[in-house]
């Protein structure tokens, strides 16, 4: 049991490295247009950009913004399998340019450009990052009718190439069965609103921290388990700091990276090489939160009827009995891809008693 990870420094807008119809799924955040920390970033790949932000042509940088992504998004089309999903956070922007305040709205621009290229628009999941500073407010305070309301959510726009993708073969159909997650997982995953916070990259570099807008791992996990089965490639055309990959390796996917910033390239390195002790305590308090869910379950409705064969753990549905989940055993980088290996874990000693309560 063994998973591949490769990163490319390099901008994502051709990936000639990855084959049409090779890449499962998609997770990534771009950087946001209209939101200033970005400017150079965006500028450097279309000089008339910075030339509209100049002459205080909002509208007009915002949409050249989204012309260099719509850039990437054609390229996920080819790469995709047929029914291949893409998951991209993105958060609108609001700004004053010339005095005048305003919404500039990238996760519909997005929407109309995936719509464009042939993908089919599936629910998406408002991201709540909200704060409870007393100051938050902007605008005229507590008269009306000037102030603004705040931006305390980022959404996930997802996003799927084509119909259902079908696994038609014994051994697909096993990868499947294998690759499902516990009820009360499903439960809290497929709200249509997540509510945890982001997280800081502990980044000692200013500049590093400021060109870092990582997604936390919990959210980049959920959707590799939600929308990919073991052993597909997850693929992050602007990997950051690398939480795709790390969610990919923990959850027994391979995974692919672009990221045009190489001063992250040890930054990467040293998270993947951490992998194994954060992997496993990571899953070891999944196993036992579920554990906990289902002795509490039991306690009040009762034993259930079936019991995952892997782990020797009481489940709710017949979906579970298979579910696999393996302990991260080693990494090595060989000729600059990541080689991860896993190994079973022991099944739980005491969690098949469970469903033997009076």
């Amino acid at each position: 049991m063994a998973s591949n990870h490769k990163v490319y420094y390099k901008k994502a807008q051709e990936m000639e490295e990855v084959e049409d119809n090779s890449i499962a799924l998609v997770i990534t955040s771009p950087p946001y247009p209209m939101i200033e920390m970005w400017d150079e970033v965006f500028s450097l790949q279309n000089e008339e950009i910075k030339a509209a932000l100049e002459v205080g042509d909002g509208l007009l940088a915002f949409e050249k913004m989204h012309n260099e992504l719509d850039k990437i998004w054609k390229e996920l089309y080819r790469i995709l399998i047929p029914g291949g999903i893409v998951c991209i956070n993105i958060g609108d922007a609001t700004r004053t340019i010339n005095k005048n305040f305003q919404l500039f709205p990238s996760h519909s621009r997005i929407i109309n450009a995936f719509q464009k290229l042939g993908f089919q628009n599936l629910p998406e999941i408002l991201w709540r990052k909200q704060t409870n500073a007393p100051n938050k407010f902007m605008g005229s305070g507590m008269l009306p009718p000037g102030a603004y309301i705040t931006l305390e959510h980022e959404y996930i726009l997802i996003f799927r190439k084509g119909d259902k993708r079908e696994f038609k073969t014994k051994a697909l159909k096993e990868t499947r069965r294998e690759s499902a997650y516990f009820w009360e997982e499903r439960n809290i995953w497929f709200s249509d609103v997540w509510d945890f916070k982001g997280i800081s990259q502990g980044l000692n570099n200013k500049e590093m921290r400021k060109r870092s807008a990582a997604y936390p791992f919990e959210l980049a996990f959920r959707l590799i388990n939600m929308f990919s089965v073991r052993n597909d490639t997850i693929l992050d055309p602007f990997l950051g700091t690398g939480t795709s990959s790390l969610a990919a390796m923990v959850s027994e996917r391979n995974s692919i990276g672009y990221e045009i910033e190489e001063n992250f390239k040890e930054i990467i390195k040293e998270r993947f090489f951490k992998v194994i002790s954060f992997g496993n305590e990571y899953i070891k308090n999944r196993i036992n939160s579920h554990i906990s869910f289902i002795t509490e379950r039991i306690n009040k409705k009762g034993p259930t009827k079936y019991t995952n064969e892997n782990l020797n753990i009481s489940v709710v549905t017949s979906q579970e009995k298979v579910l696999k989940i393996n302990k991260l055993s080693s990494i090595k980088e060989i000729n600059q891809d990541f080689v991860l290996k896993y190994k079973t874990i022991e099944k739980h000693p005491t969690s098949n008693n469970l469903n033997k309560k009076k």
